[in-house]
């Protein structure tokens, strides 16, 4: 892992953004973006504030961190930190889940405006680390040792 690390970075912040658990070593970081079903203004009133809530609330229970997250009236921007194993589309199908149920039982205005708060799709991509380049570099000098 040191030898990796020196390919990653040589400063210390770079490793301080490894994880571990049981087995594994990680730094698995995504930028997920997902909408109000017909990409409607519904996150608003309240709406918004209540989010953050249920989400900090699922980061604890899940064991996944939240380094960004906002809410804007037609779609959500969040920047995940989560266990590999456990997965990326876990923790949005979570989110999003228990997200409508509450939203739509304590803002009953939702429920006449759509027919189900999110959308089934959402975005999702890799962010931090090496360069492409570098990655490539390291798994090629592999050969060579």
């Amino acid at each position: 892992m040191l030898v990796y690390s020196k390919y990653l970075s040589n400063s210390r912040e770079m490793r301080k953004d490894f994880k571990t658990n049981s087995n594994i070593v990680y730094c698995c970081k995504f930028h997920v973006i997902f909408c109000p079903k017909y990409r409607r203004n519904v996150l608003i009133n309240g709406v918004d504030e209540r989010f953050k809530q249920i989400v900090a609330d699922l980061e604890k229970e899940l064991k996944f961190d939240v380094e960004e997250l906002e809410v804007m009236p037609d779609h959500v921007h969040l920047l995940i930190d989560c266990d590999p194993q456990f997965g990326i589309h876990r923790i949005v199908k979570a989110i999003k889940g228990r997200s409508s149920f509450l939203l739509r039982k304590e803002f009953p205005w939702l429920k006449s405006r759509i027919p189900t708060l999110w959308t089934n799709s959402y975005f999702v991509a890799t962010v931090g680390g090496a360069p492409l380049e570098v990655i490539k570099q390291y798994i090629a000098d592999q050969k060579v040792k």
